[in-house]
């Protein structure tokens, strides 16, 4: 639990509308659980945005990296965000055909993967500065799960795009020293670009700031 718990409970204690569910992407029952307890507090209401957002990382390089170390992050970072799309899925479509707006939005209905630009095959991003290759991996393959969830729910109009936060300024990001963009500066930009998505947008991988990162 530690530091990031307690602000969570600090905050749900200050904004009452905010609902603590415990859930472990790794773990199949505490997905489903953590379902049904969304299902309870939406009170026959479906689920307009639901953001995969868990993630880890493990520091090796391309010599050290081990088939334990690659198949911890890969089911975190990768299976752990399908399990949790395909449990709240219900809860989406739920939302989108109850939902009077046409098109898609993440007002809508929207699933967004949070991803790396240090999973892009073009860019390759800072990797002189850290090979963390299962992460890198992890992140190519979510990418390739953000667009096959956009083709495949794609008539249940349920927006679906792969998103770079930025090198933000949190445990993960400040492990090779302090990443360069605020925590604050991040999510803000991020709800600004969430606000402006379409379906133009569904099957993109886009940044905080809502600019395309390539694949």
């Amino acid at each position: 639990q530690g530091l990031p718990y307690k602000e969570l409970k600090d905050m749900a204690a200050k904004h009452h509308e905010v609902k603590i569910v415990p859930l472990d992407v790794t773990d199949p029952s505490s997905i489903q659980a953590a379902a049904t307890k969304v299902t309870e507090k939406l009170q026959g209401a479906g689920l307009n945005l639901l953001i995969n957002n868990a993630a880890i990382v493990k520091p090796n390089s391309l010599e050290l990296e081990s088939p334990e170390g690659m198949s911890d992050v890969y089911n975190t970072n990768v299976i752990g965000p399908m399990l949790v799309s395909q449990a709240f899925l219900p809860l989406l479509r739920k939302a989108s055909q109850e939902s009077p707006q046409k098109g898609m939005s993440c007002s809508k209905a929207a699933i967004v993967n949070v991803s790396s630009e240090g999973g892009s095959i073009a860019s390759v991003l800072a990797f002189d500065l850290r090979q963390v290759v299962s992460y890198r991996c992890s992140k190519a393959a979510l990418n390739m799960l953000s667009r096959c969830q956009a083709l495949g729910f794609a008539q249940d109009e349920i927006l679906c795009i792969a998103l770079h936060p930025g090198w933000v300024q949190t445990d993960m990001g400040n492990i090779e020293g302090q990443a360069p963009l605020r925590v604050d500066a991040s999510v803000q930009a991020i709800l600004n670009t969430l606000g402006r998505l379409t379906e133009k947008d569904s099957g993109t991988f886009v940044n905080w700031e809502g600019e395309v990162v390539p694949w």
